[in-house]
């Protein structure tokens, strides 16, 4: 499958997409965990079925230390009691938060103030942002079809 798109070839695409990797390195160097960054960015992309960016994300969690087992439970979070209480709080915020059109009101009550108990502000913020980054992110790569299977870790966009 080739690319319907080359973002970097195109001026305006290239300029816009500057400014999103920016804001996607300024969450990267939050106080939010690493760990539960990549397992958000991997739920996230899972949900929408963005191969490149499970691709990335499951390398990139795989050289930074993540095992294989949980690497392949993401997708069964709640079934599998290999993450701790906040990757739970998190994973469950992050698919509240991809799924708003599947619930009418977005992020519940109830699942916010279960990330709160382990988030603080900052890292809220944080996850927020990384959600709406990867759902863009993830948009962005299948309206374009971007191929999946060839990331290299570390490799930039």
């Amino acid at each position: 499958m080739d690319a319907r798109l080359n973002y970097f070839a195109d001026p305006t695409a290239a300029k816009a997409l500057r400014h999103l990797m920016t804001a996607g390195r300024t969450v990267q160097e939050s106080s939010l965990p690493a760990t539960t960054q990549q397992l958000v960015a991997l739920r996230v992309s899972q949900i929408n079925g963005c191969a490149v960016c499970v691709d990335k994300h499951t390398k990139e969690a795989a050289a930074a230390g993540e095992t294989a087992v949980r690497l392949h439970l993401v997708a069964v979070w709640r079934e599998a009691g290999v993450f701790t209480e906040a990757e739970r709080a998190a994973l469950e915020l992050a698919e509240q938060g991809t799924r708003v059109a599947d619930a009418g009101e977005g992020v519940s009550d109830e699942v916010w103030t279960r990330a709160a108990v382990h988030y603080d502000q900052e890292q809220l913020t944080a996850l927020v942002f990384l959600v709406a980054f990867m759902n863009t992110a993830n948009r962005l790569n299948i309206i374009a079809r971007q191929p999946a299977g060839d990331y290299a870790v570390a490799q930039a966009h």
